[in-house]
């Protein structure tokens, strides 16, 4: 079968990983892994119709969509150190919030948090609001805290309602790879962003889609929906596991999907704490079991792109799912070296089966080890996958060595549109004969 195939050729790969890294040191090239023989796996692990595959989108992704800023252009969504210091900036100018925003982050300070980013920020915030009552806590209120936590909120989604203005996107790529092939499993996307571009690209690639929420007006979650999951296979599935811009949290305690609110409505954007203390039909809990579930079940394969294995929580699930389940197999795929994301590094070197690809690098099999410099123009993924030079800002590794590019966003809609043109043209080829 085409799908046993993939996944014995990455655990041939994982032992061909630990002998190569155990040779001799004076043999550089052969303890060095080969970008080339990872991303023609990966091709192989996304190609059968019956896999079940899914995407994890973290913050990097909206980054390499680049926007006109002056002379030059800007991400069109930052990421979380951008998006808190744009938080940090309007709340600290701010007459109503300057004082009381200030306080939060000397007490945070004092906790030990000197930088924290703007999801730790909220979810201090959210967590004294619980405990500080009316009187308050150096005039951090209910009130006060509440406040501030919306207005947070605003700011943030003033930020993320942004849209996608062209239509060949990474995102638009992803979702016509995604209706480019007929399978018998739904590709499902997780993504910890709140924004709306998935949503936006899978919407004007006319690729249906359930996100957990049903209805068209003041869309409503429904549980029970998800958990039955008996919507046809061509049919996406769309985890937001932090939330979105457009869920609210009704006062009568029900979740709905709209573009408006009211004053009593609490938007559903980044449920830190609350997810492990309020009940089990808060979307985004349920959401963080589908994650575990996908990875437990039977032949998987996660590619993580965006993503540093920052966030514990989703960590845990990630790790749980492939503890679990040794057939399944999440290809992490980062932006910059692995330096820059040590603790992506340290779970990949403790689990055989969570396959880190960084640019400069690789931990396969739980060994570590640079790319090897052996540039290989002919090869079909060359320039789309890997490539060789300097890279001065994405990379330390020396303009010799081979680079994998997939880690960014826009190189991986690149690799997923070839799979296509290449999936056609092998069955033109066919029919041919």
């Amino acid at each position: 079968m085409q799908e046993s195939k993939s996944l014995s050729q990455l655990s041939a790969e994982d032992s061909e990983s630990k002998q190569t890294a155990l040779a001799s040191p004076s043999d550089t090239v052969s303890r060095a892994h080969c970008p080339y023989r990872q991303s023609s796996l990966l091709q192989q692990a996304l190609a059968p119709d019956k896999m079940r595959v899914a995407f994890f989108l973290g913050a990097g992704c909206p980054m390499a969509i680049r926007v006109a800023d002056g002379a030059g252009t800007k991400p069109l969504i930052p990421d979380v150190k951008g998006l808190t210091k744009l938080i940090c900036d309007s709340l600290s100018t701010a007459a109503s919030h300057k004082a009381s925003f200030e306080t939060v982050l000397r007490r945070l300070s004092e906790s030990g948090k000197t930088e924290p980013n703007i999801e730790e920020i909220l979810s201090y915030i959210r967590a004294l609001a619980e405990v500080v009552g009316s009187h308050g806590i150096e005039g951090l209120s209910t009130q006060v805290l509440t406040d501030l936590d919306k207005e947070i909120c605003r700011v943030t989604t003033e930020v993320m309602k942004v849209r996608l203005t062209e239509d060949n996107t990474p995102y638009h790529q992803l979702a016509t790879w995604i209706s480019g092939i007929p399978r018998t499993q739904s590709v499902e996307i997780f993504t910890c962003n709140y924004d709306l571009l998935t949503d936006q690209a899978l919407e004007e690639r006319r690729v249906p889609y359930f996100d957990g929420f049903v209805g068209s007006d003041s869309t409503f979650f429904d549980l029970a929906s998800m958990e039955q999951d008996n919507l046809p296979s061509r049919w996406a599935r769309l985890w937001k596991v932090h939330g979105a811009i457009n869920w609210w949290r009704t006062a009568t305690g029900d979740f709905e999907r709209r573009k408006e609110s009211s004053s009593s409505d609490q938007q559903m954007i980044y449920p830190s704490h609350l997810k492990y203390l309020e009940s089990r039909r808060m979307p985004y809990l349920a959401m963080m079991d589908r994650l575990k579930t996908f990875l437990s079940r039977g032949q998987a394969v996660l590619v993580t792109c965006g993503y540093s294995f920052s966030d514990e929580h989703l960590n845990e699930a990630i790790l749980q799912g492939l503890a679990a389940n040794p057939t399944a197999v999440c290809f992490a795929l980062l932006f910059g070296d692995r330096k820059t994301a040590p603790n992506a590094v340290t779970k990949a070197r403790k689990h055989s089966n969570l396959r880190l690809l960084a640019t400069d690098g690789a931990v396969l099999g739980t060994i570590e080890a640079d790319w090897h410099s052996d540039e290989k123009r002919e090869h079909a993924l060359h320039g789309v996958a890997v490539q060789t030079g300097e890279m001065m800002s994405r990379t330390s590794a020396p303009a010799e060595r081979c680079k994998f590019l997939l880690g960014d966003f826009a190189s991986l809609g690149r690799f997923l549109a070839q799979q296509i043109a290449f999936g056609q043209d092998e069955n033109e080829q066919s029919n041919a004969k």
